[in-house]
């Protein structure tokens, strides 16, 4: 069933692969990057239907003319910038944090976690996919929740949450050899630390 079920990954991409070519291009790459405004016309008929779409012209010719006036910064260029300092450092913040959350370290040990829970070989697997699961279901959320809320309070939530659940996860399996239910607390705690991951980082 595994290799199927790993295989069923490239059924999407055969659809996209086989409807791409129906699709029309973005009317703003026609327009800024070709330079061809009948292309683009066209594109947005054929994407919202007949009528008079001059406004949404109108406004991707303002994006093009803002562009044009735009300098292209190579790599040097940005870090040395002042006035974009800040933006790199909460970038290099936010991407360093993603990489060393643990989320690599909870998806390697929970197979071992599960096995020491006592769960049945053959459930292990299953398990593990309703901890995948659980991250899709929580990134749809945070979908929803980012328009409330806001970046800023699902980041700090997500990190103060995970930090939390990774504390007595290591508690947990530190007592796991002396109380029986410590097992399953663990699992808990693991599928929490997806719950929290997906809705926050």
């Amino acid at each position: 069933l595994w290799p199927w079920l790993l295989a069923s990954s490239g059924l999407s991409a055969l659809v996209q692969l086989v409807t791409l070519p129906f699709f029309p291009d973005s009317p703003s790459y026609l327009l800024i990057q070709k330079g061809n405004e009948e292309a683009c016309r066209k594109a947005i008929r054929k994407l919202w239907g007949e009528g008079d779409h001059q406004a949404e012209i109108d406004d991707i010719m303002k994006e093009k003319a803002a562009m044009a006036s735009t300098k292209t910064l190579r790599v040097l260029e940005v870090i040395k910038e002042q006035s974009l300092r800040w933006q790199l450092y909460i970038l290099m913040t936010v991407m360093t944090t993603l990489q060393l959350c643990g989320i690599n370290a909870i998806y390697f040990y929970s197979f071992e976690v599960f096995h020491t829970a006592k769960f049945e070989e053959y459930l292990i697997p299953y398990v593990s996919l309703g901890v995948g699961l659980c991250e899709c279901l929580s990134s749809i959320l945070c979908s929803t929740l980012i328009d409330r809320f806001g970046r800023k309070v699902l980041l700090w939530g997500g990190y103060t949450l995970m930090c939390s659940v990774l504390a007595l996860l290591t508690m947990t399996l530190s007592l796991q050899h002396q109380f029986f239910w410590m097992h399953y607390f663990s699992v808990i705690l693991i599928f929490l630390f997806v719950i929290f991951y997906g809705i926050g980082p």
